[in-house]
């Protein structure tokens, strides 16, 4: 029971590892200011900036450089992308080790050298998500609090982030029950 736990904890994990990186909120524009009425919200996303006028219209815009992109962005992209891919292998390798565990009871040993594995796997890919999720939260919110950061280009925490962490709660969780198994 345990390992199915870890499994639909992984799963879940990756599924919301892939839409964090895929999601355009990682900063949304921040609405300080003394104007209720506010006609256009900003997204900024690992892949895509948009603006949402209304809520009735959403333009959407991929960036057009990889070059003019800041090194932060460029460093949140790699990890993400390669926590997506940590992601499917640990997701893979914990599929077989469960099947691989109801297959043969009679060694113990090679079973745990799967799920061990598959554990590891997901404990790394948390710590990996973890990492420019926390990183792009932090700025945000010392960027939102610095008084010489221009009201217009303060930003506030996306939902992608938020998606991101859970993610990485649920990976790392899946990692230590499997570890611990």
């Amino acid at each position: 029971a345990l390992q199915i736990i870890a499994l639909i904890f992984g799963g879940l994990g990756m599924v919301g590892t892939l839409a964090a990186t895929a999601m355009p909120q990682w900063r949304v524009s921040a609405h300080i200011d003394a104007n209720i009425v506010v006609f256009e919200t900003i997204w900024e996303g690992l892949w895509m900036d948009c603006v949402s006028q209304m809520g009735i219209r959403l333009q959407c815009k991929f960036y057009d450089s990889i070059l003019a992109l800041p090194p932060s962005l460029e460093a949140f992209r790699a990890l993400m992308c390669i926590a997506v891919l940590l992601s499917i292998i640990a997701f893979l390798m914990a599929i077989v080790g469960v099947k691989y565990t109801h297959a043969t009871k009679d060694d113990p040993q090679a079973v745990s050298i799967f799920i061990l594995a598959a554990g590891v796997a997901f404990l790394l890919t948390g710590i990996v998500v973890l990492i420019p999720v926390s990183w792009a939260g932090d700025s945000i919110i010392r960027d939102f609090y610095n008084p010489k950061v221009p009201t217009p280009l303060k930003r506030e925490l996306g939902a992608a982030l938020y998606v991101g962490w859970v993610s990485a709660a649920l990976l790392i969780s899946a990692g230590i029950m499997y570890c611990s198994f």
